[in-house]
């Protein structure tokens, strides 16, 4: 794999898809938990909050999967997004400082993606101090 210095990720609770890219390539990691948990739902007067518990595993598998990316782009349709953000803040504030944004994107082919992370960083990159 080609080091590059940006990452786009969509994420959801079945998959991750990793990009590093620049311009004129990208390299593409695909993540899937273990055991892909169900939508579950809340019943009245049970205990629990409806919610699975986090998959520490899979999130340490796509924190992996990020690797010495400068600036990342965290995309997906629904809280998993979310909640790896939470995972890095708790586990690698490092990284975290790396994350240059979150967004909400619903499924979107991966040159899509691609293109809109390539449009956002392009921005972004005109908008901070380059080292």
């Amino acid at each position: 794999m080609t080091e590059h210095a940006h990452s786009v990720i969509w994420i959801d609770h079945h998959e991750a898809r990793v990009f590093h890219f620049n311009a004129e390539d990208a390299d593409r990691v695909v993540v899937r938990p273990d055991d892909p948990h169900v939508h579950i739902h809340h019943k009245a007067n049970t205990m629990g909050s409806g919610h699975a518990p986090e998959d520490k595993a899979f999130f340490r598998a796509v924190v992996e999967a990020i690797g010495g990316s400068k600036a990342i782009l965290i995309t997906g349709p629904g809280v998993a997004k979310t909640a790896l953000v939470k995972h890095i803040a708790r586990h690698n504030a490092a990284l975290l400082e790396r994350v240059a944004g979150v967004e909400t994107v619903d499924h979107p082919a991966d040159q899509v993606l691609l293109a809109h992370a390539r449009a956002y960083f392009k921005a972004a990159d005109l908008m901070t101090a380059q080292k």
